[in-house]
């Protein structure tokens, strides 16, 4: 089932983000989707913060990966936006360099055919100052609750 929530501000796009990371575990794959601007980079900084890592986020555009190893999990955050076909993903082996931790990817919608069923989709939509995410489970995720994020 689809949870669906609004934030009317960067702040509470953190705060959101924060209330996420308590239900991640060592593993889990996170797509996020929504244009340019939607706050794909600020959510994860919310998990980031939740996660309980110190270094400041910053958007992978260019690196397509960054790691974060000093949190209570590993985060590996990446942008695929400029990667273009499923092979040249798979190729840099993202997902198996977050084994032991997280893995959250903006433009995921590009590779959900290379991660496996067991995904979580946060889309982002924006409506003037406000987002609204969908979270939108896929195979072990579809039994875990996320109702603690509202």
């Amino acid at each position: 089932m689809t949870l669906h929530i609004i934030t009317n501000s960067p702040a509470e796009t953190m705060a959101l983000g924060r209330r996420f990371a308590a239900v991640l575990t060592a593993g889990d794959i996170v797509l996020l989707s929504g244009r340019l601007g939607a706050g794909k980079t600020v959510f994860v900084s919310g998990v980031a913060e939740g996660l309980g890592i110190a270094e400041r986020i910053t958007s992978p555009s260019f690196v397509i990966a960054r790691i974060y190893q000093d949190g209570f999990l590993p985060l590996v955050h990446a942008d695929v936006y400029r990667l273009g076909t499923l092979a040249e993903f798979e190729d840099l082996e993202i997902t198996d360099d977050a084994v032991e931790g997280v893995t959250m990817i903006e433009w995921g919608d590009a590779v959900a055919d290379g991660v496996g069923p067991d995904r979580l989709t946060v889309h982002i939509d924006i409506e003037e100052e406000r987002r609204r995410f969908a979270f939108e489970p896929s195979g072990s995720w579809s039994s875990r609750s996320l109702e603690m994020l509202t």
